[in-house]
């Protein structure tokens, strides 16, 4: 028996503020249920002990999905200084306690500089990377920790919010890949003594930002309000590369471009990837600059999105 696809075809993006206490999947199921939503993902998960922005793409808008999950991201995160836990953030046991220096301001950003720019990481173990098939995590609740090679990332700005006597707030903006986590416990090593994740919240992916955000409440109150309202908080597929090299096609280019045909566009940018309108309106998806110049579609989207 053919199984029935159930919900409705949704495409856009919901940039969802997702609360404390919530695992991302869930909040993406709770998320695609209000929406009553075909099909949905979300961007990069954020734990369970953080809050903040949730890219969650419905439809077509799955297929721009990984360009965001790529994207920069800024976070602000709370380091409890004087203690090393075992997850490096407050769900784990503490491990080590150590007396916390008196740090001055200008100490900790003589301190902060070290991490600007591209800096060397090693995963931790309880996070989502794999070993032969099985999540680190897994493997650190058994008790076995796995050797990790070290990684490249990037830090482009980060900075000091604040500063007691036991803790320290940080914004940091961020490539792929990075560990606040990890980032806050080299902080803490190198103010001598050590330190954990209290709170993260996760404040821009990419264009997006804190202003362009909804709660999980507000989506449920409009809901239950009037459903069909939701839609205003539906942001188009093409809001999330709004930041990327534009290229304007004729009909005639664009018929060339869903043949999956490269085409010659004057006055194209030289390189790299480039958003995709035919007219000034209509969003086709992604094409990348091929070396002689001309453009390829790479991710064309349907109607609709």
């Amino acid at each position: 028996m053919r199984r029935k696809n159930r919900g409705r075809n949704v495409s856009g993006i919901v940039l969802l503020d997702k609360p404390l206490g919530l695992s991302s999947n869930k909040a993406l199921q709770e998320v695609k249920n209000l929406f009553f939503a075909r099909k949905a993902g979300h961007t990069g998960s954020l734990d369970p002990l953080a809050s903040g922005l949730l890219a969650i793409c419905f439809g077509e808008a799955t297929k721009i999905s990984n360009f965001l999950f790529d994207a920069n991201k800024r976070y602000r995160a709370t380091g409890k200084l004087g203690e090393i836990t075992a997850t490096g953030d407050a769900e784990g046991p503490v491990l080590e306690t150590r007396p916390v220096p008196a740090l001055d301001i200008a100490e900790v950003e003589t301190v902060l500089e070290q991490f600007k720019g591209e800096i060397s990481q090693v995963p931790p173990m309880y996070s989502a990377l794999k070993h032969k098939g099985e999540p680190l995590y897994k493997l650190a609740r058994q008790g076995i920790e796995i050797e990790r090679e070290a990684r490249q990332v990037t830090i482009y700005s980060l900075s000091l919010v604040e500063l007691t006597a036991d803790s320290f707030t940080i914004e940091v903006e961020c490539s792929r890949g990075t560990y606040i986590r990890t980032l806050i416990e080299d902080i803490g090593e190198a103010l001598g003594c050590g330190a954990y994740v209290t709170a993260l919240r996760r404040t821009a992916l990419g264009p997006f930002d804190e202003a362009d955000m909804v709660t999980l409440d507000t989506l449920q109150a409009v809901y239950e309000q009037d459903k069909s309202q939701l839609k205003q908080f539906l942001k188009p597929t093409s809001s999330a590369l709004l930041d990327w090299p534009e290229v304007n096609l004729s009909e005639d280019m664009a018929f060339y471009m869903r043949q999956g045909q490269p085409v010659i566009v004057p006055h194209a940018p030289t390189e790299g990837w480039v958003r995709l309108n035919v007219g000034a309106e209509c969003f086709l998806g992604v094409g990348q600059i091929l070396d002689d110049g001309r453009v390829a579609p790479k991710r064309l989207l349907g109607a609709g999105a």
